[in-house]
């Protein structure tokens, strides 16, 4: 079972909620075994499958899924252990492991064809579902990684694994979810964004499970993106100008890796999809037409 969410999250304006829940709802999709994956899915068309990162969720994706579904059907998953999606068994699970259940669920849903998004931690999943001895290979035209976390399972990052995890792990002790997501939200958007978009994802980081966010914090440990680079089809790896987060220096590396170049997205922080929703569909939308 998921932890509860905390009862004291922060609020989203009622017209926001109301888009969310008519245009972009949740439902859950049985997997097997008993266990669930959360989605939300807007239009018709060429799927494009959009993996949040590690403080978010589906619901961050509604004004992409809004600006893309008159010519694709976009669907976004709550990552096991985020929202109603039941967690994976192990209690640090690796990426194959999350690529696992997001095999489940396209099943699931008749996906046999997408174009594969993943933002941040949920770039991790998709290179790993992009390998070339992945099984869901086949079934990705089109990989898009937007400010991917690079992971710290290499050799060479063991000191830095585990600070990095003692730190997180500390600070979700600590704060707990309402206050990560009222002290370390903001660090997802730049200076110049929206009141709205800061609410996005203070909303979003609330929204978190306890157990779900720390089996995420030992995927971002023990998984090396680079290590399963380059994927098996085209890719492109974008990284908003101004994320703090995922930087684009780092990202930058990430493209050499893939023999791409970096595609800066404008005015943009970490959360560039929810700060810029606009600029990230017209990336999706060339992705589409490639």
């Amino acid at each position: 079972m998921n932890d509860a969410i905390a009862t004291d999250a922060p609020s989203l304006p009622a017209s926001e909620l109301a888009l969310l829940e008519t245009r972009f709802p949740a439902r859950s999709v049985p997997v097997g075994n008993g266990a669930v994956v959360s989605v939300r899915e807007r239009g018709a068309g060429p799927a494009v499958v959009c993996l949040h990162g590690i403080g978010s969720g589906a619901a961050s994706w509604l004004n992409v899924a809004l600006l893309l579904s008159h010519r694709a059907r976009v669907i976004a998953w709550d990552a096991p252990g985020y929202g109603a999606s039941t967690p994976l068994v192990p209690a640090a699970p690796s990426a194959p492991d999350y690529a696992q259940r997001l095999h489940a669920v396209l099943d699931a849903l008749e996906v046999t064809s997408c174009v594969l998004v993943g933002h941040s931690l949920g770039a991790l999943v998709a290179a790993s579902a992009a390998r070339k001895d992945s099984a869901l290979a086949s079934r990705i035209r089109r990989l898009v990684l937007i400010s991917p976390a690079a992971g710290y399972g290499a050799p060479s990052r063991a000191q830095a694994r585990a600070r990095v995890r003692a730190e997180r792990l500390a600070t979700l002790d600590e704060l707990g979810i309402a206050g990560m997501a009222t002290r370390r939200s903001g660090r997802l958007v730049s200076d110049s964004a929206s009141e709205l978009a800061r609410q996005w994802v203070r909303w979003n980081m609330a929204r978190l499970n306890d157990g779900g966010l720390r089996q995420a914090v030992e995927l971002l440990c023990n998984a090396d993106l680079l290590a399963d680079l380059p994927p098996a089809m085209p890719v492109r790896v974008a990284c908003g100008s101004l994320d703090a987060v995922t930087t684009p220096e780092a990202c930058t590396e990430v493209a050499r890796r893939c023999g791409v170049p970096l595609e800066p997205i404008a005015d943009a922080g970490h959360a560039s999809y929810v700060e810029q929703p606009q600029a990230v569909a017209a990336l999706l939308r060339e992705v589409l037409a490639a």
